[in-house]
């Protein structure tokens, strides 16, 4: 079965009247170097995979060859007839068709996955909510190893910059608390069915042990974090005085201590910058 190849792919869907949805992002990956370089990234014969967002399977196969086990996350079930024409063949994949945000992932891992070394996290997902699932990943602290997934190049470019530059904002300070990220490759609109208007990248977070900074009080810390970049083109004075219960005078007071300019923008701070003023503000 070539389901790279986009005549038999359209075949198989096709026949079991299929159609994308729009409402549920739909763009099936379908390039034969892609898939195999994601599922490397992801997989070897002790790993376990939890895939989100299988599609008609392209990536799912994969990383069935690769994989001790993979267990694919996919919210239509109108893909079940399909999936069972694209992967019936591996006894190692389990289809959950449910909302990832839904399912327990932790009860998941030590059910399906105890008698693999690591459990990686793999997924092409919708650009509607690429950041809300990634933080949700993370923030649960699953017992994992890395999270591999396509996203829209911007996207990419904004989770992987460096905390302190231009492109970075609140979501590059919150993945960058949890995991150590990379740009793994580019990937073409062609490489999708239907292709999107944007281009887009894989990234690999590779999960930290312990967070790179100390931080008093995560909550209190990542509000802070989400109130300095509210408004990118005002100073952090003002923009987090604006959205927090916070006065000037204490916002200077801080940067003050740590020798930061009042002038300041959030985009110049580094995370070191954000978790002493955190922690200056709310002990």
């Amino acid at each position: 079965m070539e389901l790279s190849n986009i005549n038999e792919l359209k075949g198989i869907l096709s026949a079991e009247g299929f159609s994308f949805k729009k409402s549920l992002g739909q763009n099936f990956l379908m390039d034969d170097t892609v898939c195999p370089k994601m599922a490397e990234s992801a997989a070897d014969c002790d790993t376990g995979v939890i895939e989100i967002g299988p599609g008609a399977g392209v990536l799912t196969r994969e990383l069935a060859k690769r994989a001790k086990r993979v267990v694919a996350i996919e919210l239509d079930e109108r893909l079940k007839n399909i999936l069972e024409k694209t992967i019936g063949e591996f006894d190692n994949v389990k289809l959950i068709f449910s909302d990832v945000l839904k399912v327990d992932l932790h009860s998941l891992i030590k059910e399906e996955f105890s008698d693999c070394k690591s459990v990686n996290i793999c997924a092409n997902l919708p650009y509607y909510i690429t950041s809300p699932i990634i933080m949700s990943l993370l923030q649960s602290r699953l017992n994992i190893g890395s999270i591999t997934v396509m996203v829209q190049k911007e996207a990419a470019d904004r989770l992987c910059a460096d905390v302190g530059s231009r492109d970075a904002g609140a979501v590059t300070v919150a993945v960058n608390y949890y995991s150590k990220t990379e740009i793994l490759f580019k990937v073409p609109r062609e490489s999708f069915l239907p292709s999107p208007n944007v281009d887009s990248a894989v990234i690999k977070l590779n999960i930290l042990p312990s967070p790179p900074i100390n931080v008093a009080d995560e909550k209190k810390f990542f509000a802070f974090v989400k109130a300095c970049f509210a408004q990118r083109r005002k100073t952090l004075i003002n923009t987090v005085s604006n959205t927090l219960d916070i006065s000037k005078d204490s916002l200077k007071s801080a940067l003050d201590q740590l020798n930061i300019p009042q002038t300041v923008r959030a985009e110049q701070l580094t995370m070191e910058d954000l978790s002493k003023l955190s922690n200056i503000l709310f002990i």
